[in-house]
């Protein structure tokens, strides 16, 4: 049983003219001591489906209808706000995007590290002080001692970050939640902050969703990806096939677009057009305004997640497909042909 399922996740928010679906049918699951990548461009709902995890939306603008979020086979959508205190934090812990707003700036770092210990662990204002030091250590802040009696905006911004995951990390939770961790940070810091996570993620032994628009932080972390776009998945697969054999459209424009060592350009190929906002929709596939591919049937036929093999045949989804696919008629045209050829 994986340790995270998500099912079927539709979420709405509550504007001037009604309700918006912002994502809609979105499943994934993650396994213990598994990582799995979210990718897409900005507006594709991968840090709606993060928060919707932990019920992080404000309760009276928002909804989840027919939608289940099982943890450890318990589905969190059921909880109440008591039992989901109890998970959040200690189980299932989050890193946000910006760490200098999600920082109390009036608060040291002990006192905000010191509460999740003191809330989920029950330890005394001494004792959850010389365990927010040994955390301080543990992700390489130097002079830990010092430091901890700081305020947020004396510190860095790698050391901002690294503070968030000392406190993601302070209950030793069973499920990370990473959303854009290097985000504003230099080449050099993302890559130690990835390095990080990769040792604490071994030492600790816990899973971890990494959401991310950076193909390249991606491709060296988890182990299986989930592409997003418009609010819904468009392809998922192990992380070495989705990068060395993307089959949806969009999939292969993001991995175009990745810049290349070997390789001058003067221009990266771009995706033309813009991601369509939440409630205006395309119907039909909703990347055919901006797919080369589309043929008629793209931009009226319904278009399900089918569940694939390796040789891209269609399986039953209850199963351990190697590959889930958005209905893609120039794809499926591609993969007939290839299957024909090796059986052949």
């Amino acid at each position: 049983m994986a340790l995270l399922e998500v099912e079927n996740l539709n979420v709405d928010f509550r504007g001037d003219g009604g309700w918006t679906r912002a994502v809609s049918d979105v499943s994934f699951a993650v396994g213990e001591n598994a990582s799995l990548g979210i990718v897409g461009e900005s507006g594709s709902g991968k840090s709606v489906c993060a928060l919707s995890i932990l019920r992080l939306h404000h309760r009276r603008m928002s909804r989840m209808p027919d939608s289940h979020i099982r943890y450890a086979g318990r589905d969190l959508l059921t909880l109440s706000n008591r039992e989901l205190r109890q998970v959040r934090g200690a189980e299932i812990a989050m890193i946000f995007q910006d760490p200098m707003t999600s920082l109390n700036p009036v608060l040291t770092i002990a006192d905000q590290i010191g509460e999740t210990l003191r809330i989920h662990q029950g330890m005394d204002r001494t004792a959850a002080r010389r365990r927010a030091v040994e955390l301080l250590d543990m992700v390489r802040i130097p002079d830990a001692a010092r430091r901890v009696d700081e305020y947020p905006h004396r510190l860095s911004g790698g050391m901002r970050q690294r503070v968030m995951i000392a406190m993601a990390i302070a209950c030793r939770p069973r499920l990370l939640i990473a959303d854009e961790p290097t985000t504003a940070l230099d080449v050099t810091i993302q890559a130690q902050i990835m390095q990080l996570l990769r040792e604490l993620q071994a030492e600790i032994g816990m899973s971890v969703i990494l959401i991310s628009h950076d193909l390249g932080l991606v491709a060296e972390f988890v182990q299986r990806v989930v592409v997003m776009y418009a609010g819904h998945v468009v392809e998922e697969a192990a992380a070495a096939d989705i990068f060395s054999r993307p089959l949806h459209p969009y999939t292969e424009g993001l991995m175009r677009a990745i810049p290349k060592l070997d390789h001058e350009a003067r221009r990266l190929p771009a995706i033309p057009g813009n991601i369509p906002a939440a409630g205006n929709w395309p119907q039909g596939c909703r990347f055919s305004p901006r797919c080369g591919l589309a043929e008629p049937a793209c931009r009226t036929a319904p278009v399900p997640l089918e569940s694939l093999d390796g040789a891209g045949r269609t399986v039953d989804p209850a199963g351990t497909p190697d590959r889930r696919l958005l209905r893609c008629p120039p794809r499926r045209a591609m993969l007939q042909a290839d299957a024909q050829e090796a059986t052949a």
